[in-house]
């Protein structure tokens, strides 16, 4: 259970510094959170791929694996709108 709680919160860690480094404006915690724990699928998904290795527990690299893969759901979503308009 304590680590469900921990992982969330690295979501929402995640999810907030892929926000702000995108110049995005507020939104809800539960979207950081979303955005922060997909990203770190994703983000993990790219890092394997890559050869850079898993993540491994709640840690730095995991922390900006997560990041990382938030900004990339990010601007991802950004493109789907674009397309959509």
């Amino acid at each position: 259970m304590i680590n469900w709680i921990l992982w969330l919160i690295l979501g929402a860690i995640a999810g907030y510094l892929a926000r702000i480094i995108l110049g995005r404006g507020a939104a809800a915690w539960w979207q950081d959170v979303l955005f922060g724990a997909l990203g770190a699928v994703l983000g993990g998904y790219i890092a394997v791929s890559l050869g850079l290795g898993a993540i491994t527990g709640f840690n730095l690299y995991s922390l900006l694996v997560a990041v990382f893969g938030a900004i990339v759901l990010l601007l991802l979503l950004d493109l789907v709108r674009r397309s959509l308009k």
